[in-house]
């Protein structure tokens, strides 16, 4: 079983979603931001905040200069703040490394503080045309089920999930084909509710031609968030996003009833560079004091 590749290309020509990381005059830096942005967040969140960061740091040496707490305060709320710090890290090592431009190669782009398998093959793929295999988690289920016949992926694998799509790949346009694969798991073949009705590959699907068997492999765990270290450590970042001057440790007592949790995320949001302690005990964002 295999994917028609030209199928999938003319698909995505017709439906794609008008995205602005998308477009022909969006840079290799606006795709790295993006691509750090989108981890584990929704597009319709990431859309207006990406348009403030490109407008503010259009170039990686703008966003070298600002300071931590400047970056941290316009992620807002995001989540996952520590990605703010990777971005800040990168622009840094790009500004001062690179001249200024995105690297347009897998490895040195690895090499960057911060930057993973994923992320360095997204850029080098939707920023700058390259052929290599970008895999997310829509691109594994889309996978597990046209080639597969799966009803969905199993435990994430890097290297059987980047063989997997690599053989796939058609020599002219493998970047626009692995977007089509992203776009597909994203809007069409979705892990609830998928629109087979919708999908261009209906025919040649194997998970369709299987009768569509459930998903039978290890139980996935369900991320929650009301309760959790991060929904502490999101409150008390709040508060000092939401002030320009540090603030005391009772400030900060007010956000979370629990003490010991409450202490145990502060603790981790110094550990992270997320947070600094003054000379006077007080707490800021990083560089803010």
């Amino acid at each position: 079983m295999s994917l028609d590749a030209q199928t999938l290309i003319d698909w995505f020509a017709d439906t794609a979603r008008d995205l602005p990381w998308r477009r022909p005059d969006c840079t290799a830096w606006g795709v790295l931001v993006s691509e750090i942005m989108l981890q584990q967040t929704p597009v319709a969140r990431v859309e207006p905040i990406w348009h403030e960061w490109l407008a503010r740091w259009p170039k990686p040496s703008a966003m070298a200069e600002a300071t931590q707490g400047e970056v941290l305060r316009a992620w807002g709320k995001l989540g996952y703040p520590r990605r703010a710090l990777r971005l800040h890290a990168a622009a840094q090592a790009i500004a001062t490394d690179h001249n200024d431009v995105v690297p347009d190669d897998v490895d040195t782009l690895l090499a960057l503080p911060g930057i993973g398998a994923y992320t360095a093959r997204a850029v080098a793929a939707f920023a700058y045309g390259q052929r290599v295999p970008v895999v997310d988690t829509n691109v594994r289920r889309v996978v597990a089920r046209a080639v597969h016949g799966a009803g969905d992926a199993g435990p994430p694998s890097t290297t059987k999930d980047m063989k997997d799509v690599e053989v796939l790949l058609p020599e002219d346009g493998a970047a626009v084909f692995s977007a089509a694969l992203m776009e597909l798991g994203a809007i069409v073949c979705t892990a609830r509710s998928p629109r087979c009705a919708d999908c261009p590959v209906f025919e040649t699907c194997a998970w369709q031609l299987n009768g569509r068997p459930a998903y039978d492999g290890p139980a996935k765990a369900v991320q929650k968030f009301a309760g959790t270290d991060r929904q502490v450590r999101g409150l008390l970042l709040d508060v000092l996003r939401g002030t320009a001057e540090p603030v005391g440790k009772d400030r900060l007592d007010r956000v979370w009833s629990d003490a010991g949790q409450r202490d145990r995320c502060l603790h981790s949001l110094l550990v992270d560079g997320l947070v600094e302690q003054t000379a006077d005990g007080r707490f800021a964002l990083p560089g803010e004091h």
